[in-house]
């Protein structure tokens, strides 16, 4: 199962993609890491960001999304833009998409460490984030 870690920056989504096969988990090489909503007051800027991840969860059978959950309140709390491209995706009907909270990354994460450190994976620092939720719902389904 092709799973895509999404943190969601501002107005750009970070995107990690995972799988876990047998025990293992694989990374996969991805055309494109981020990706922003240029205009968020345009319909067709929009619409056009929600096709091209629909297209690249396509591409790379991708079966589930997981996202960052940010708060809606408080210091944390995300942006309007960045709710309306969390909608973007949770509208996208080719895939299951998920939302889990950091706490709960968190508890994961302690339960099941990462076996190598976040350096050794080949990403960039700006994934982890979305590398963490990937590897999160992937290690919460077992």
């Amino acid at each position: 199962m092709n799973t895509c870690g999404i943190e969601i920056k501002g107005s750009e989504v970070i995107l990690c993609l995972l799988s876990k096969q047998e025990g293992l988990f694989q990374i996969a090489d991805c055309r494109q890491i981020r990706h922003t909503l240029s205009n968020p007051n345009s319909s067709e800027s929009v619409r056009k960001f929600q096709f091209m991840l629909k297209k690249l969860f396509e591409d790379y059978k991708v079966s589930r999304a997981v996202i960052r959950e940010r708060p809606t309140k408080g210091k944390f709390a995300g942006s309007a833009v960045g709710f309306k491209i969390e909608a973007c995706i949770q509208l996208i009907d080719t895939v299951d998409v998920e939302l889990l909270t950091g706490a709960k990354v968190k508890d994961i994460v302690k339960d099941n460490p990462f076996p190598v450190p976040f350096k050794s994976t080949g990403l960039k620092a700006f994934q982890e984030g979305a590398f963490t939720v990937a590897y999160a719902a992937l290690s919460e389904v077992q």
